[in-house]
């Protein structure tokens, strides 16, 4: 009996010792297990030897025990870049946008969202939308007065900002899988056909660096006489966003090709509806051209320095002490070509449609070119944390090179007048955040010498957030001044159609011009609520007027202030939507800063499911109004809007009827644009002076996401 105790006890010590030493094996091998990058430690199944589905890290590729000799593969390094923060990181898809001054980027919102899918024209896509020519890829001016720019650099394509694409507007991308969109959308007829073609594809070499090309092109074959216009633009980009080193990189085509026939000759023929059809409608031009192209090269780089060793558990600096080096370059060239003939300038009774020919009696070639070289070196310091309340302190020096290229009649034997001007400035900046309840900041710009010595930007911004339920409630503002000089082109201009030079035509050259704005916002973004205030003062603020077919620039001697106020509400009712954005906005002079009283723009649908998961659709109407207003003339031999007072536009609504639906990864669009057309009111639909909009028009198309 003792012995079989014995022996029994013997054989259970003998167990336990086997399954002790067993259990620290297992243990010691999950602890060494985490320590291999990219494995799923929390998945005690392929940590553990002995449970099914085990994978050996060192097997080959037909499962057998690999050589535990042999040297470990190497494992690709996670998304690490202190630019964006974790809940970012874990997105499938996210693009971004880059801060030409800063190390620094702004992210973004990639199109892929049924909501206002058939805002087709770019400029729909913001405020209450602009005044513009007619057709796709024509110029444009917004309404809102605080939402149009104000170009110091080739200030002739300032009329298709809406189509323009900048290094601080390119996209880029991280995706996890490769990403290509395809959108195409088509209106009218074959030989009047509006077409609207996108492609964008991106694609990551690994978790932090990745490429992407971003092609457009938009235009129509013209439903007036001599009407045709095509907006291309394309953004070839590469970015790679390490741990410690960021380099974006990228080029840039914008061209615009506009057949310009200077408007109608009469309004009446459509408003009292002498003509049916619009191409035979009589027009000021009938050969004139613009084209306007653009070349750009850029590169931002920079490294971070951490003023402390990271160890193994720094995953990004981002909450690290550091101080970041870098360099920023970019080339860009403008050029622009506007040809006509008399001939074809004329009215039906043989008047000019220009007064003046200073070039050539009966042929115009003008063209004209700027090119701009700019680098800055810059040091960006982080004292603790990225997103702290003293988050970061940028500052910066710049030189900027400018050359312009013009005809001028004294230079006539040597032919184009080539003027080089250099400026040198310093900037910095500094912002933070204190947690989500409030963020800052402050910036300022300064013309240290040279070209355009003396120009002054300066702004601060506070927002301040609550929370109801985890939903924020957030109250901004900003503050802004610019002390900034005209741009050369304003001063000095010389051309078969319009010349001016300043300093001759009124004696001295321009002042400065100065604009101090105020702007506060109040958001609800769960609630679809935003209500904005804007307050802003010009002092010698320069505009263009024509008189006795004479276009040149002028310089206010008064202060002019104006006033806005923007709502942006959006309500719902189960399936239906009722979205509003309006503005109101008032000028002290309507002559040297016109601005309608009231726009708006609203979408009312009904959205639904027609498969549920499968397929989603919206039917509804949009609609688009100001109120009159003396909008600016379309000059376009020197592709500029100017400020006129003889003919007022406005108090029309635009209507269209709308079907968008989104199957799986594709979008679908069905719309019937400009439904209202001959149903009620006049056909007093000029948007500018003498330019019709488009008469109703059938517009269908598509955008399909790829994944793969």
């Amino acid at each position: 009996m003792y012995k079989e105790t014995k022996s029994k006890t013997t054989a259970l010590h003998t167990a336990c010792t086997i399954l002790a030493v067993l259990l620290c094996s297992t243990a010691g091998f999950a602890q060494d297990y985490t320590q291999v990058p990219g494995r799923n430690t929390n998945d005690m199944t392929s940590m553990n030897p002995f449970l099914p589905g085990y994978e050996d890290p060192f097997a080959d590729e037909e499962g057998e025990p690999g050589d535990t000799t042999r040297k470990e593969k190497k494992i690709r390094k996670p998304l690490e870049s202190y630019f964006f923060d974790d809940s970012t990181r874990t997105r499938d898809n996210f693009a971004w946008t880059l801060d030409m001054f800063r190390n620094k980027v702004n992210m973004a919102v990639i199109d892929t969202l049924t909501n206002g899918f058939q805002k087709t024209e770019p400029y729909l896509r913001k405020g209450v939308g602009d005044a513009y020519q007619g057709p796709l890829g024509g110029a444009s001016v917004p309404i809102s007065y605080f939402d149009r720019a104000n170009y110091q650099d080739f200030s002739f394509g300032q009329a298709y900002d809406a189509y323009n694409i900048f290094a601080d507007r390119a996209l880029f991308f991280n995706v996890k899988r490769p990403l290509t969109i395809f959108t195409y959308l088509t209106a009218g007829q074959k030989q009047k056909a509006e077409e609207n073609f996108g492609i964008t594809h991106a694609q990551n070499i690994s978790p932090s660096t990745g490429f992407n090309i971003d092609y457009k092109s938009r235009g129509t074959k013209g439903v007036y006489n001599w009407q045709k216009s095509r907006a291309k633009n394309l953004s070839a980009a590469f970015s790679h966003t390490g741990k410690k080193y960021s380099i974006h990189a990228g080029y840039i085509y914008n061209t615009i090709q506009n057949r310009e026939n200077g408007g109608l000759q009469d309004d009446r023929f459509l408003t009292d509806s002498i003509f049916e059809q619009p191409d035979v409608i009589p027009t000021n031009l009938n050969d004139a051209y613009n084209m306007i192209k653009n070349n750009a090269f850029y590169v931002v780089q920079s490294y971070g320095a951490p003023l402390k060793k990271l160890t193994e558990y720094d995953f990004s600096i981002a909450d690290q002490s550091s101080v970041f080096f870098g360099h920023s370059f970019e080339w860009s060239r403008w050029h622009r070509v506007y040809s006509d003939t008399r001939a074809k300038s004329q009215d039906n009774d043989g008047r000019d449609y220009y007064h003046n020919w200073n070039i050539h009696p009966t042929v115009t070639n003008d063209s004209i070119a700027e090119i701009k070289v700019s680098n800055r070196l810059f040091v960006q310091i982080q004292p603790f944390d990225r997103e702290g309340i003293v988050g970061l302190i940028d500052a910066g020096i710049g030189m900027d090179n400018h050359i312009y290229y013009q005809y001028v009649q004294e230079f006539a034997l040597t032919g184009t007048r080539n003027t080089e001007k250099t400026g040198y400035y310093a900037y910095g900046s500094v912002e933070g955040k204190f947690r989500r309840y409030l963020s800052w900041g402050g910036d300022l710009e300064y013309n240290l010498a040279g070209y355009r010595s003396g120009d002054i930007k300066i702004g601060a911004d506070l927002a301040v957030s609550a929370y109801i339920r985890d939903k924020p409630l957030t109250l901004s503002g900003r503050f802004s001044h610019d002390r900034r000089s005209p741009d050369y082109w304003s001063e000095l201009y010389y051309s078969n159609h319009h010349s001016w030079n300043v300093s001759q035509l009124y004696g001295k050259p321009f002042d400065k011009e100065n604009e101090t704005r105020i702007e506060a916002e109040f958001t609800m973004p769960w609630a679809g609520l935003e209500l904005g205030g804007y307050q802003s003062v010009v002092n010698n603020k320069i505009y263009f007027v024509m008189e006795d077919g004479m276009l040149f620039p002028r310089q206010a001697s008064e202060s002019v202030s104006v006033s806005g106020v923007y709502l942006r509400k959006d309500f719902r009712a189960g399936g239906f939507h009722f979205n509003h954005r309006v503005m109101l906005q008032w000028s002290t002079s309507q002559e040297i800063i016109p601005v309608p009283l009231a726009g708006a723009y609203l979408s009312y649908f009904f959205e639904f499911n027609i498969v549920r998961n499968v397929l989603r659709a919206q039917f509804g109407v949009d609609g688009r109004y100001n109120t009159k207003w003396y909008a600016p003339g379309w000059d376009p031999s020197s592709a500029r809007f100017y400020n006129q007072r003889d003919t007022k536009v406005g108090e029309y609504p635009m209507l269209d009827v709308f079907f968008n639906a989104k199957w799986k990864r594709m979008r679908i669009l069905l719309m019937m644009e400009h439904l209202n057309d001959d149903l009620f009111g006049r056909r007093t639909y000029f948007s500018i002076p003498h330019y019709a909009q488009n008469k109703r028009v059938f517009k269908l198309g598509f955008s399909w996401s790829f994944y793969d």
